[in-house]
């Protein structure tokens, strides 16, 4: 691949990174420990993720059982989590937290499915703005005569290339996601 685009390809993979990422943290009714990667717990004045502090697993489709190493930290983790914007409510036993997950309805699975296309949307957008900014960039080197016109054409034609690329793997993964979601 050619140096020029290299950096937009990196760029434009971090958007579908991202947009993988968001995805995984959406809850569709079953039981999904990357629901709770973005939560952090305060550990001796530090803040750790969960999986830092805790082994999570998942017994059953539909329930989260994470065992703190120390059980002083259950109560610290029930409080984020009921912080957090999940929508559950922990309960111990003293020495394991388990998070149950009621089963979606189909209103909210729909809400999520709407969610999830305006995050594609989201992303689609970021790919078509570094799509841009590498036309600009390659339109500046034609200026300065650093390229030939017939290179910025191939340039801005490989760079359309990326982007189609892109957006229709962004396309499969909002396809995806929706059928887990409206999977009852």
């Amino acid at each position: 691949m050619d140096e020029r685009l290299k950096q937009y390809n990196d760029k434009m993979k971090k958007t579908i990174d991202n947009l993988k990422e968001d995805y995984a943290t959406i809850r569709a009714g079953r039981a999904n420990p990357h629901l709770l990667d973005k939560l952090r717990v305060d550990y001796y004045g530090q803040p750790s993720s969960l999986q830092a502090v805790a082994n999570i697993s998942v017994p059953e489709a539909r329930i989260i059982q994470i065992q703190p190493w120390e059980s002083k930290m259950i109560k610290e983790i029930e409080k984020v989590i009921m912080a957090s914007d999940l929508g559950l409510t922990p309960s111990n036993d003293g020495k394991v937290i388990r998070l149950i997950f009621p089963e979606l309805t189909e209103e909210r699975r729909k809400d999520l499915v709407k969610d999830i296309k305006k995050k594609a949307e989201n992303a689609k957008v970021a790919i078509r703005n570094i799509r841009r900014d590498a036309n600009d960039s390659f339109k500046k080197l034609e200026k300065a005569s650093e390229i030939s016109e017939d290179e910025l054409k191939l340039l801005e034609n490989k760079c359309q290339e990326l982007t189609d690329s892109f957006i229709s793997d962004i396309d499969k993964i909002l396809d995806d996601k929706s059928k887990e979601i409206l999977t009852v």
